[in-house]
Formats: C-alpha cells, structure tokens, sequence
C-alpha cells in the first residue's frame, strides 16, 4: 500500500443526490456500474479501474455547475448510443460544437471527444474519448 507524507493510503470523491434510490437505479441499471450500500442511507459506486466514490442524500441538493463523474470510452459513438438508447439526454453548451448526438469531437489542441449528460439529481458526468 502506497502512503503520502501524511500517511494517506487512498482517497475516493463524493457527491450527493436528494433521491438515492433514483440514483441506485441509474448508476446501476444505466450507466452498469457496481453499486453497493455500505449503510447510512448511501450509496457506494465503484468506477471501472476500481476508484470508489460514495453518494450519500441530501434533500436540499443543488446540483454542480461543472462535471463530476467523466467516463473515458475507447468508442464514443457507441457509448453515447448505447446511453441514447437507455433514455439518457446529452447536454449542449453554447461555445462548443457539438454533432447531432451531442458530441463536441476532438482532437489537436481541442481535448478529447466529449458528450455531457445528468444523473436524475442534475449532476454533470460525461462520456469521453482521448483522440
């Protein structure tokens, strides 16, 4: 186990949603993730690669105005079709072009490709692709 100079041995985010278990059926059913719950009313998502991150409720949320959760994808298109399909709406940003799916594609000095969609608590997560 790796340690820091504070003796830290890991770190996991967090975030939260006013309906967990709107959230339980989105991240599990939606997106596939695994979901646990590890008590207290929350839940506990771990991200393919293994990073864990916690959701726990909160009944006065306001979602962020920036993305919490990105998803790097070896196939964008897909991804974002297999979400379309799931019922998932992409975002559009004003100042980004973006195709008719939702996509802002990338590549040189643009990032990588990119699609923006929330869980049902408004949160921001998105699909990406390096390019």
């Amino acid at each position: 186990m790796t340690t820091n100079a504070l003796g830290i041995t890991e770190g996991f985010s967090g975030f939260a949603v006013p309906d967990v278990d709107a959230a339980r059926q989105f991240y599990a059913e939606t997106l596939g993730l695994e979901v646990n719950e590890p008590g207290m009313g929350m839940l506990g998502l771990t991200l393919p690669g293994g990073t864990r991150v916690m959701v726990y409720p909160k009944p006065d949320h306001q979602p962020a105005v920036f993305t919490i959760l990105n998803f790097n994808t070896s196939d964008i298109d897909a991804t974002v079709d297999q979400l379309a399909a799931r019922g998932v709406e992409f975002l559009r940003y004003e100042g980004f072009i973006q195709d008719k799916k939702g996509i802002a594609r990338g590549g040189g000095d643009r990032g990588p490709s990119i699609a923006w969609f929330t869980d049902p608590a408004g949160n921001i997560l998105s699909v990406l692709q390096e390019v």
